[in-house]
């Protein structure tokens, strides 16, 4: 099935002051995150992309924009607001040094599947997982029918969205996902199949890209993608060929 990316979004000044921004209007990427928005999308440039889908928050549709520069045609954005950012109800816009303080913290470190932010508006991590990789399975299913095995979808979100999705892609149980590192403008790979999913790559911010990019479409060709892994690991991505998790070799 299509591989997605996952690009976290820039820096905000919330993220260098430590505050927990969730969803409050107007959280900005700032000078440095618009500079990592532009890197990311100048290294991304040489993978197509069928198309991109973005967390409506200001933050995410800014990186997602600059993905979409210097490429022609540039592939559709599409806002999905079940890969926005966690709702993190009365914690939203507080500083993580005063979050820590909170009994909470201990639930959402050592137990996240249990941890359900305080207030109305509060959502459990259980609940954001299980939205956000339902939206990005289904974002895969439509983006293969439409294009193919071999496309690439991108995914702009947030460290915790894209920390629960890897997880999942890992097998691993929620509670396990803070163990996982998402770095602003880091792009982690997934590609999916109809047996498990891959992970290609995580928390990169700065690796070649070129095992990304899908072979020459070719008549009558088809997908070599697979659902078996590779037994001793394989001779990895060469030349501009895609990393691919199922090709069957040895050693």
């Amino acid at each position: 099935m299509a591989t997605v990316l996952l690009v976290r979004h820039g820096r905000t000044a919330a993220n260098a002051g430590g505050v927990l921004a969730g969803w409050t209007p107007g959280v900005v990427l700032d000078d440095t995150g618009v500079e990592q928005a532009r890197a990311t999308a100048q290294r991304l440039l040489p993978v197509p992309l069928a198309a991109v889908v973005a967390s409506p928050l200001e933050r995410t549709v800014q990186t997602a924009e600059a993905l979409l520069v210097g490429r022609d045609p540039a592939p559709p954005l599409h806002l999905d607001e079940r890969v926005g950012e966690c709702r993190y109800g009365d914690w939203t816009g507080k500083q993580i040094k005063t979050l820590v303080k909170d009994p909470m913290w201990k639930v959402v470190q050592a137990h996240p599947s249990a941890a359900v932010f305080p207030g109305d508006e509060g959502e459990g991590l259980a609940d954001m997982a299980a939205r956000a990789v339902g939206a990005v399975r289904r974002w895969v299913a439509r983006i293969e029918a439409e294009h193919g095995p071999d496309a690439v979808l991108a995914v702009v979100s947030h460290g915790d969205v894209i920390k629960a999705i890897l997880a999942d892609a890992l097998g691993l149980h929620l509670d396990q996902f803070q163990r996982i590192v998402v770095d602003p403008c880091s792009v982690s790979a997934v590609r999916y199949t109809d047996v498990r999913p891959f992970v290609l790559r995580q928390n990169d911010t700065g690796g070649d890209v070129a095992g990304l990019v899908p072979p020459p479409a070719k008549k009558g060709r088809r997908s070599t993608a697979s659902s078996d892994a590779v037994v001793g690991g394989g001779a990895g991505p060469s030349g501009s060929a895609r990393a691919r998790a199922g090709r069957r070799s040895a050693g």
